[in-house]
């Protein structure tokens, strides 16, 4: 058998660290067996998937050193390994489960759907589907859907009993039937769920094993149900340990530096950042922390991997990172560095923010320094101002980073088209509102132009110096954090595509 792993990101969002962790591990296990590495887009949830987003996923993929075998850039004998390309594959799969009685179809209003949470968490009951269509005539079923009214397909459930599967990890986990809903399979438009494409991509695809975060655990039983219903073997499934920060909360981009972008533009090395997310749930036979991919591959035994909740530390990534390079001879560094951020493709995105403003070239590294490297560390003080106080500027900082948090197009003019509406709700004059992003951007109260500087940073960097200044400034607390949430969502914002609060 040969050994076939998949990563499968979703192209909805900026490229996330935890993909590149999950992705290093079935790569690594895949080359440690002789095995094969796909990459598969699952891009079908149309509102939120963009082709931008896969774009940076790759590219981000690639910068961090993952390569793959198979995938929608470099083809493959399972090709298409888009999931959007792939609907007719799914549709039938779905026709197949509804002839054998493993699904059913569901013609409820998401209305009736959204009614029934409350009453069954008054009366003590697990939210979710009730199973109203469950007793439907399929053949009745049947020629409704094919006169056009809207329907759902679901994954018929065992009402008794309890699902008993097997994690290569964490052994057998048994969960009662009552606890697994009747999961919709196929949506109103024909697209997919994550369970059924998935099942069906892993078993057409080949895979043989599935290394996924512990976050996918609860729908194992759906997994399998599915798998069973169609007669196919489930993979072996390994459910890696959640990434988690220092309270040991979940890696929320709302809190931390998550995006890998922001870990190229903050200057790390790839082969660095690889070394630490394997440290995050395994370790070499020898116990030694430095380490390349290839040895990683090499020594890798996933019966090594730890199930325990690993904490990401920036302090212990910054040591790992000054190791490797000190690695470096003194001509990798300086190419490192060029390749980083002193070469004419970047220095010249700064020249129109530089060259106006400068009277000699030494002028550059005074008016520019906060985005060559990394800004000054902020104090309290620095925010000191006359028309705001202290609270006013973490109100204005919150609420920027929750009006930037679903910024697609992170660029000058669009950013201040998403600002300048936000300092007009909170009543506050446009100059005020900016003080203190000009001091998280630039560790300053007067810099390069605010919007601009922002657009070159780009929105990791730019979250991520926001979240620094807030910590500056006292840090927010849970029970502040969600003060603040209500009070952002309830501001007067025409247009309003801010994240919710995670």
């Amino acid at each position: 058998m040969t050994v076939r792993t998949r990563v499968a990101p979703s192209p909805s969002g900026d490229p996330h660290v935890g993909t590149a962790y999950v992705a290093l591990f079935n790569l690594a296990f895949a080359k440690s067996q002789g095995g094969r590495f796909v990459l598969r887009i699952e891009d079908t949830d149309r509102a939120r998937s963009s082709e931008a987003s896969e774009e940076r996923i790759l590219a981000a993929l690639r910068w961090a050193g993952i390569e793959w075998d198979e995938g929608p850039d470099v083809g493959g004998p399972h090709a298409p390994y888009r999931q959007s390309e792939r609907l007719p594959i799914y549709r039938r799969h779905a026709q197949e489960l509804l002839e054998a009685g493993g699904a059913f179809r569901c013609f409820c209003s998401e209305e009736r759907i959204d009614a029934l949470r409350p009453s069954q968490l008054e009366r003590g009951q697990m939210p979710g589907y009730d199973g109203h269509c469950l007793g439907l005539d399929p053949d009745d079923a049947a020629e409704r859907a094919a006169s056009g009214e809207p329907h759902v397909v679901r994954l018929r459930v065992p009402v008794e009993g309890a699902c008993s599967v097997q994690d290569r990890l964490r052994g057998v986990i048994e969960t009662p039937w009552r606890q697994v809903n009747m999961q919709v399979l196929l949506k109103r438009d024909g697209f997919p769920t994550y369970h059924l494409a998935a099942a069906v991509d892993d078993h057409l695809m080949g895979i043989t094993h599935v290394l996924r975060g512990d976050e996918w655990l609860s729908s194992m039983p759906k997994a399998q149900l599915i798998h069973e219903c169609f007669g196919w073997e489930l993979p072996e499934h390994a459910h890696l340990p959640l990434l988690r920060d220092a309270q040991r909360r979940k890696l929320s981009k709302r809190r931390n530096p998550t995006g890998l972008d922001y870990f190229r533009a903050a200057g790390y090395l790839p082969e660095a950042l690889l070394n630490y997310l394997a440290l995050m749930g395994w370790s070499m036979p020898d116990e030694r922390e430095l380490f390349s991919l290839e040895e990683l591959i090499a020594a890798f035994d996933l019966d090594r991997v730890s199930t325990g909740g690993p904490v990401f530390d920036m302090e212990k990534l910054n040591w790992l990172n000054g190791q490797h390079m000190r690695r470096l001879s003194p001509a990798a560094f300086v190419e490192r560095v060029e390749r980083w951020g002193i070469n004419r493709e970047r220095l010249g995105r700064l020249a129109p923010l530089v060259q106006p403003r400068a009277e000699r070239l030494s002028d550059v590294v005074p008016l520019a320094d906060y985005l060559l490297g990394e800004r000054a560390a902020l104090k309290a003080d620095a925010f000191a101002h006359k028309a705001l106080s202290t609270e006013d500027c973490r109100r204005i900082l919150h609420h920027a980073l929750r009006a930037l948090q679903s910024e697609a197009q992170w660029e000058s003019a669009a950013l201040m088209a998403s600002m300048k509406p936000l300092a007009a709700a909170m009543e506050l004059k446009l100059r005020d509102f900016l003080f203190p992003l000009f001091v998280a951007i630039a560790g300053r109260a007067a810099a390069l132009p605010l919007f601009d500087s922002m657009a070159f940073l780009g929105a990791d960097l730019t979250r991520a110096r926001l979240r620094s200044a807030l910590d500056a400034l006292g840090g927010v607390s849970n029970k502040a954090a969600k003060r603040l949430d209500a009070e952002f969502d309830a501001l007067p914002l025409a247009g309003r595509s801010a994240a919710p609060a995670s």
